[in-house]
């Protein structure tokens, strides 16, 4: 499929199916997030892979959701915070999320692109996130989505024109 097909079929999954996801499909996801770029390549990130069996209770406790727990796998993406580069010379702005965010996106299009759902969280819970991770403090959690074999169908996606969203030379 090409790249635009590709971006057309990922949506966010929010039911799933409890089949195991193979571990060479697992694999996949994540090479596809080790190679993201990251600014300065300076790779500030770390991926959790958490396996749901047992644990749907805990894992609620991040984010709510029913479903959320449902999909045999959940990842997790960290920001290294010490490891970021930051725009120094300007305002010192850490590109820690930014980068986790290149990330999740690579393996959000790489698992659309095996045939698995996942569906992008932001909504978490910090602090059950650090407990139930067992997260130092250094480290932070940026992002989750869950990572399985899709039980929904995809709802019609509403989007801007891209009149709206578009400017060029200026902001006028």
């Amino acid at each position: 499929m090409s790249f635009q097909e590709l971006i057309r079929k990922r949506y966010s999954v929010r039911a799933y199916k409890p089949d195991p996801v193979p571990d060479d499909l697992l694999a996949q996801v994540l090479e596809a997030g080790r190679l993201a770029p990251t600014a300065a390549n300076r790779q500030p990130f770390r991926i959790i892979v958490i396996h749901t069996p047992g644990r749907e209770d805990e894992l609620r406790r991040i984010y709510p959701r029913e479903w959320f727990p449902q999909a045999p796998i959940i990842l997790c993406v960290c920001t290294v915070r010490a490891e970021a580069w930051r725009r120094a010379m300007y305002d010192g702005k850490s590109h820690a999320d930014v980068d986790a965010t290149i990330v999740m996106d690579h393996m959000v299009l790489a698992a659309a692109d095996l045939g698995l759902g996942t569906c992008w969280i932001a909504a978490f819970d910090p602090a059950a996130a650090r407990e139930v991770l067992g997260l130092p403090p250094e480290i932070d959690p940026a992002l989750f989505t869950p990572l399985g074999y899709p039980d929904d169908a995809p709802r019609p996606r509403e989007r801007r024109p891209l009149s709206e969203l578009v400017r060029y030379e200026r902001w006028e």
